[in-house]
Order: structure tokens, then C-alpha cells, then sequence
């Protein structure tokens, strides 16, 4: 693959980090809707992903710190799975409106597709393209 393709992708993830940021600090309800009732302190935990966003869209831009970028968005979106879960299982409304399963299911479904995402934009993984040198062992 390219390393235009992968730049255009690192473009458009970090934009979508950096749009998902600024939604969780601007307004951060329908976040706080969708949080599990066991995360303690929900208002900060929604303005921390808020910020992990933004500096993980940042972090992507800049080639010192990509590949550390690309990890923690990883974690990131494995870390806010089980929010994604509840909102799904748990019917809950947004603004007055439920989503139907035509959008929880892909969105469940695509979480891994997200991780894997972030870690190949960075540069940190080059599965299934191609193979990741490393110097061999001392």
C-alpha cells in the first residue's frame, strides 16, 4: 500500500479524532448519556477522552511522535468499547432519538477495524501490507 494511502487515512483519522475531541468538550451530554454507570466521575472521563482525542489527532501529525499517537488512539478506542456496548444494549436515546441496530452493529463490528486503523496510519503496524523491520536482538 502506499504511503500516500496512508497518509490520506492518517489525514482523515486525525480529523475525525481531532471532530470526536472537540464534541466531547463542547458538548459533552450525549457522551455522558451513553458512559457505563460503574466509570467513576463520568464528567471528567468524558472531558479526558475529549483531550486524548485531540492529542492523539495532533500526535498523528507530528512524525516524532506519530507511532506513540497511533498506540494510544489504539488503546483509546479499545478503552471506550464497552461505552459503545451500553449505548447499544441499553437502547439508550441521544437527544431524544434511539439508533437502531443498522448503526450499533456496524459500529460494534468495526471497533477492531478503528484500532487497527490508528496503529497502521501511525506507521506502528504495517500488517497485512507488508512487515515491520526490526534490528535484530543483542
Amino acid at each position: 500500500m502506499s504511503e500516500r494511502v496512508r497518509t490520506a487515512l492518517r489525514w482523515l483519522l486525525a480529523a475525525a479524532y481531532a471532530y470526536a475531541g472537540y464534541r466531547h468538550l463542547a458538548t459533552p451530554a450525549p457522551f455522558l448519556a451513553i458512559t457505563p454507570s460503574w466509570v467513576p466521575q463520568p464528567d471528567a472521563v468524558v472531558a479526558a477522552t475529549g483531550v486524548a482525542e485531540l492529542a492523539g489527532a495532533i500526535g498523528l501529525m507530528i512524525p516524532r511522535v506519530r507511532q506513540a499517537a497511533g498506540w494510544g488512539l489504539a488503546l483509546y478506542a479499545l478503552c471506550v468499547w464497552p461505552a459503545n456496548f451500553h449505548h447499544a444494549l441499553a437502547n439508550i436515546a441521544i437527544g431524544g432519538e434511539t439508533l437502531s441496530w443498522w448503526y450499533h452493529g456496524p459500529r460494534l463490528a468495526l471497533q477492531p477495524l478503528i484500532i487497527w486503523w490508528a496503529l497502521w496510519a501511525s506507521g506502528a503496524v504495517d500488517w497485512p501490507f507488508g512487515t515491520k523491520e526490526h534490528p535484530p536482538l543483542a
